[in-house]
């Protein structure tokens, strides 16, 4: 088959599941407003936006590649899983390395283009989201290094415009973490007897189903309340308290309507609605104000 094939293309968009960006992007580009917002810029720096979701693009891609890497023996074993590009034959282990590479270093390179503290750290960086494919190994706190993973995205953002850290943006990506890792634990229900039986940790292994469903909602909740109290201690206006009431109804609904397992399954959707409702608002917010 012809390596710059359609085909093979797709396998790759697959491999990375490319559509799940949407979980960080908004949050990202809500980082990266609250920038502009602070520094009260007239031109937007539109040059700069392109690098940070190119950065986010080859941060996510070496993430999601080297986590089907490093899971291709479990992967092959797990029924869920089996299908995924590598244990099918539709991708090589090696040539997901030699993306992981590529795609780190440009994530790196990338940097350089953005500012100092960016590129220095662009190195903890990759080793958070590179490093969470191991942990799963070790730990049943694996869930809250995901989000972690994730949570960089908005600070990272701000950190391209302004170099500095900013208190309500990392809160914000606080908020992120939580959030992540709430679905993340519900999402790992559907593997928790193949992980047990493989000697792999996650919360539902670690403390049953019953009480992983309890904690992911008490970590939402954790999310709600930091989401709200940004708007009310950083006297965001009306756009971004709309934006926080939709995403915390949306996981509400979730926890409230849906068994556990029903919850695994349907994350994506409310997941996704939840991310880019509040990330819409939210830029509509500091656009406005």
């Amino acid at each position: 088959m012809n390596r710059l094939s359609p085909a093979r293309i797709r396998h790759y968009f697959s491999l990375v599941k490319f559509s799940h960006t949407v979980f960080a992007m908004p949050f990202a580009l809500t980082g990266f407003f609250w920038a502009w917002h602070d520094l009260q810029q007239q031109s937007f720096p539109l040059k700069l936006l392109l690098l940070v979701l190119l950065c986010m693009i080859f941060a996510r891609n070496a993430a999601m590649a080297f986590n089907r890497y490093i899971d291709r023996e479990y992967d092959s074993k797990n029924p869920r899983t089996g299908n995924r590009e590598i244990p099918a034959g539709k991708i090589t282990h090696r040539s997901a390395l030699i993306f992981t590479i590529a795609n780190a270093l440009l994530f790196c390179i990338t940097t350089l283009f953005i500012n100092r503290l960016s590129f220095v750290l662009s190195f903890p960086a990759l080793t958070v989201i590179l490093g969470y494919s191991y942990t799963k190994r070790f730990t049943s706190l694996c869930h809250f290094i995901l989000g972690l993973g994730l949570a960089i995205a908005p600070t990272g953002a701000y950190i391209a415009l302004t170099g500095t850290f900013s208190t309500p943006v990392v809160l914000l990506s606080a908020m992120v973490m939580f959030w992540v890792s709430g679905f993340d634990i519900l999402y790992s229900l559907s593997d928790s007897d193949f992980d047990q039986k493989n000697g792999l940790h996650s919360i539902p292994v670690a403390i049953g189903v019953g009480n992983a469903a309890k904690l992911s909602a008490t970590v939402h909740f954790l999310a709600i309340i930091l989401a709200l109290f940004i708007g009310l201690k950083f006297n965001r206006g009306a756009f971004y308290l709309t934006g926080s009431i939709v995403f915390s109804i949306l996981l509400i609904y979730w926890h409230l309507t849906k068994t556990p397992d029903r919850r695994a399954s349907s994350f994506g959707a409310i997941n996704g609605m939840a991310s880019i409702c509040y990330g819409v608002f939210s830029i509509a917010d500091l656009i406005v104000c």
